[in-house]
């Protein structure tokens, strides 16, 4: 491994210049707008989410370089439509993070303190930039809808809009799971599920799990499970009966947590 030098980021500044000049770049960069790139900016940021749970250092390198080009990406459409640059994005976050930390670059500051601080200066940002009173502001509406729905709890938590321990949670899960049984129509089914979903991300936020992570594990234990069923029963798969499939999956959790 070479020596480490300090982090130099303008040649991939350079590199995205040349990607999106009008004359010479790359015709499919050049007609790109901000609303394109985003689908490409949170898929990267999720294959650097996989890369971390599969502890894949290579992996994770290479995705934060993706990742990386993404920041630049944006700031040199920014940039060529006369809003900010990349380094102003550097500065920015720089400046933020400083601001942020009185408990590590201010004066006298306890760093037990910190995150209650963080909250602070971050809810009086909030407030110069939104007028909106509310408790909720400031909570995008494009995020994933799991995180969107604990980032919502948690801010009506700190108004003490919240259940006192975890037995009201699951009760409101049961209600809900009553309300989905019971609706009548595909409307009534969708907002019942909704809200069945919204409360099971509750309970995973009062039992300090992040619902994001548990189903992304869930979903990886889905498919590891159901294609043992697949190589256990080869060919004749598609054709067995649903109990035979079932016990098939029951082999396979039976494999995998003697392994």
């Amino acid at each position: 491994m070479s020596k480490a030098s300090p982090a130099n980021i303008m040649p991939l500044a350079d590199v995205m210049a040349r990607l999106r000049d009008p004359e010479t770049g790359c015709p499919w960069d050049i007609e790109q707008d901000f609303a394109s790139i985003v689908p490409y900016t949170i898929e990267e940021a999720y294959e650097v989410a996989d890369a971390v749970e599969r502890n894949d250092m290579d992996a994770l390198r290479d995705e934060l370089g993706d990742l990386l080009l993404q920041v630049a990406f944006h700031s040199r459409m920014a940039e060529q439509a006369g809003h900010f640059a990349l380094q102003d994005v550097i500065d920015a976050i720089t400046q933020k993070m400083v601001r942020r930390h009185p408990h590590v670059f201010g004066e006298g500051a306890r760093r037990e303190d910190g995150h209650a601080q963080w909250e602070a200066i971050k809810a009086a940002e909030r407030a110069e930039k939104d007028p909106d009173p509310s408790a909720l502001a400031g909570v995008a509406t494009a995020l994933p809808a799991l995180l969107r729905a604990e980032k919502l709890q948690k801010r009506a938590a700190r108004t003490g809009f919240e259940w006192p321990d975890t037995g009201g949670v699951i009760e409101k899960i049961v209600e809900e799971l009553d309300e989905v049984r019971n609706a009548a129509t595909q409307d009534e089914r969708e907002e019942e599920v909704g809200d069945l979903l919204f409360s099971v991300v509750n309970l995973a936020r009062y039992l300090k799990v992040d619902p994001e992570v548990a189903l992304r594990k869930a979903n990886g234990k889905f498919d590891r499970r159901f294609r043992s069923m697949e190589d256990m029963a080869g060919s004749e798969f598609n054709a067995l009966s649903l109990d035979a499939k079932e016990a098939l999956w029951q082999r396979a959790k039976r494999r995998e947590k003697s392994i």
